[in-house]
């Protein structure tokens, strides 16, 4: 028997049970993979209260790294023995043992650690798939990201910065502050402290930025589109403080003609030529050192829910990982 963490109905972390399941062969086009490291993220959130609804019961968890112990029928290019990686549905990560789709993995290099993979694969693609693909940035564009201290945001405080992008980062504190600048922001605005689109308008003469990235949601939708110069684009990739209120057209032309989008990592990744090349960008900017995973936070596979009660509140910065063994 193996340990997984299950939920059979939707709720706060208390839901989050630690318990026995038997893992069966991997079928046709599976893989069974014991993992070493999972990580967390906001998503498995939304799936737990049922924001995003899954059929239940069931698992959480998209995004873990281990070794692979057994491949189903029709799976080549993976092997028993095999250090591999994903940031993927169906959930399930929360186990110390899973079969999955074979579809979904990528080697990992030996350069790059199993903590490290799990704490980066989907917010580190995520990150890769926004600045490279969403938006099409180039050198001396400014842009602005919030939640800058979180996993997600000290990826992209890195990222721009290697490519030349100014990014101006929100947080809730002034050690959050801190370590977004530690980490390659070029601004940082505390949200408890200053109005940040006003502050946002100071920073950049009146003009505005060319992106918002915005994964907090109905807290900051309006603030955000106030934040962009003409023809800029609103990136809403995340729901922290509830969804994005219903809002017309209109708004966008009245604010100067902006794009908005609602992305996510599924559809960039869903091809196998997609998945590949975007993991081989991250991997190539972690192993190089220009890009380097903060995870902040520990914890044991049985301590989910605690996990989860603090990434919920704000407590946490960097990335959270579970240890399974």
């Amino acid at each position: 028997m193996s340990k997984a963490i299950r939920m059979a109905r939707t709720g706060g972390p208390e839901v989050l049970e630690y318990v026995d399941v038997d893992v069966g062969p991997p079928g046709p086009g599976e893989v069974t993979v014991r993992h070493e490291a999972i990580g967390i993220n906001f998503i498995d959130i939304y799936f737990r209260t049922g924001l995003y609804p899954q059929p239940l019961p069931n698992g959480l968890g998209q995004e873990g790294a281990g070794t692979v112990e057994a491949v189903g029928e029709g799976v080549t290019h993976v092997k028993v023995g095999d250090r591999v990686a994903y940031a993927a549905r169906p959930n399930g990560a929360y186990a110390q043992v899973r079969n999955m789709p074979a579809t979904h993995l990528v080697v990992l290099p030996e350069q790059i650690g199993f903590e490290t993979a799990a704490a980066a694969m989907l917010q580190g693609m995520t990150v890769q798939y926004l600045l490279h693909r969403t938006a099409h940035l180039k050198p001396g564009d400014t842009v602005l990201w919030h939640a800058a201290a979180g996993g997600v945001g000290l990826i992209a405080c890195q990222w721009a910065k290697v490519l030349g992008v100014n990014l101006i980062g929100t947080v809730s504190s002034e050690e959050k502050a801190a370590l977004a600048i530690e980490h390659g922001a070029t601004h940082v605005i505390n949200y408890t402290q200053e109005n940040f689109t006003e502050r946002v308008r100071e920073l950049t003469d009146g003009e505005g930025v060319s992106v918002v990235y915005d994964s907090i949601g109905k807290d900051t939708f309006a603030g955000s589109l106030d934040c962009l110069k003409p023809l800029g684009l609103m990136v809403s990739f995340g729901n922290a403080s509830g969804p994005v209120p219903a809002f017309a057209p209109a708004e966008l032309q009245s604010r100067g003609s902006l794009f908005f989008t609602r992305p996510t990592l599924v559809h960039y990744t869903a091809t196998r030529e997609d998945l590949e090349a975007t993991a081989r960008s991250l991997f190539g900017v972690l192993a190089s050192g220009e890009v380097k995973v903060a995870i902040n936070q520990r914890y044991h596979l049985q301590d989910a829910a605690r996990a989860h009660a603090e990434l919920e509140s704000r407590r946490t910065t960097g990335s959270s990982i579970l240890l399974p063994h």
